[in-house]
């Protein structure tokens, strides 16, 4: 017997009670987002009846009540168990730390691809003073460094210390790199003293996506280029018979978790808004059909248990999400990034013009 079948969710409606049928299908109802045709509800009760699991009680005027037996509850106990245990092996049941989760995010498939095509974007070349927003552990610095040469220089900058030291360690030996501690709000650098810039994931997390764009643009020189990649969380879709709890999931996610959780599809607006002009912008979109892969990424198991402590979610709906999820079934999320390309237009004539 599984978890959304009609059985069990009669089996489940019952442990608060004898009820008669109507009544079953309220709670039902409550517990799925939908309640069962007259023939599934009054065969479930049938089958379940034979089986030993659910009992006929006296009619009461027209309505005859069914209560589960010491049987049933033994039955939903042992599968609880078992659940919770598959969920233990599906789903990471410790948090994983930042370093950690970023390094993860950049080794998939998916992050590959966003990251080529990033990199492509940029067009850091040979002697090119790029900066690296938001640099983290430094995943990308020693990429960066290897595109502009012993002539160029990468800055790296981080608002974390740990990251900043991180970082360092991890580019140590690489004369051209430079990892700076510093707020991307008010970035430690000259006017128009960069050639190019690069956030990766990083404003959806920043209180003033707008004034960090406005910086970016005082430090780079006319003609230099910022790319972004930057997910619309909002697009997060995650494929659930309970088509409500799936959107909730999602509001949650894009409410309560991210800071600025649908800035992809805002970027090429605000960087217009901070005078670049933007001349493409590209759509990533990762797929995910392993549910284990997708937990590593998008964190089911602990987002799930916090949009029903937030109300997004009732309890009933985050455990069957997570039961569902969990299951051997046919599994589908995808969530949508954006790579935006923007550029200072190059300099006015009688200007000095931008560095190659």
């Amino acid at each position: 017997m599984h978890t959304h079948d009609a059985q069990a969710l009669v089996l489940t409606a019952l442990t608060e009670g004898p009820l008669h049928g109507y009544a079953v299908n309220a709670a039902v109802e409550k517990l799925s987002g939908a309640p069962l045709g007259a023939g599934s509800l009054y065969g479930a009760l049938a089958r379940l009846e034979k089986k030993g699991l659910v009992e006929a009680l006296a009619v009461e005027g027209r309505r005859r009540p069914y209560r589960i037996t010491g049987r049933g509850r033994e039955l939903l106990a042992r599968e609880a168990r078992t659940m919770e245990r598959v969920s233990g092996q599906v789903f990471e049941t410790v948090t994983p730390d930042e370093v950690q989760y970023l390094d993860r995010v950049a080794a998939t498939g998916a992050g590959r691809t966003y990251k080529h095509v990033a990199r492509y974007e940029l067009r850091a070349g040979p002697g090119h003073t790029v900066l690296d927003l938001g640099c983290g552990p430094g995943t990308d610095l020693a990429a960066l460094a290897g595109s502009v040469g012993p002539g160029g220089a990468v800055i790296g900058i981080d608002a974390s210390r740990e990251m900043v030291e991180l970082a360092r360690e991890r580019t140590e030996g690489l004369a051209t790199v430079d990892v700076r501690l510093a707020d991307i709000h008010r970035l430690p650098l000259p006017d128009a003293g960069a050639d190019r810039a690069r956030t990766d994931r990083v404003l959806q997390h920043v209180e003033d996506p707008a004034a960090v764009l406005a910086e970016v643009r005082r430090v780079l020189r006319p003609g230099g280029r910022l790319v972004l990649a930057e997910p619309d969380w909002d697009s997060l879709a995650l494929d659930h018979t309970d088509l409500d709890a799936a959107r909730a999931y999602t509001r949650h996610i894009t409410d309560r978790i991210v800071r600025n959780g649908i800035i992809g599809r805002q970027l090429p607006r605000l960087v217009r808004e901070a005078g670049f002009v933007v001349p493409s912008v590209t759509a990533t979109t990762s797929v995910f059909r392993d549910v284990r892969a997708a937990d590593e990424v998008l964190g089911l198991h602990r987002n799930t248990r916090r949009a029903v402590a937030a109300g997004y979610l009732t309890e009933e709906q985050g455990e069957r999400l997570l039961a569902d999820l969990a299951s051997e079934g046919p599994f589908l999320a995808s969530v949508t990034l954006y790579v935006v390309v923007a550029e200072i237009p190059a300099a006015a004539a009688g200007t000095p013009a931008a560095r190659p």
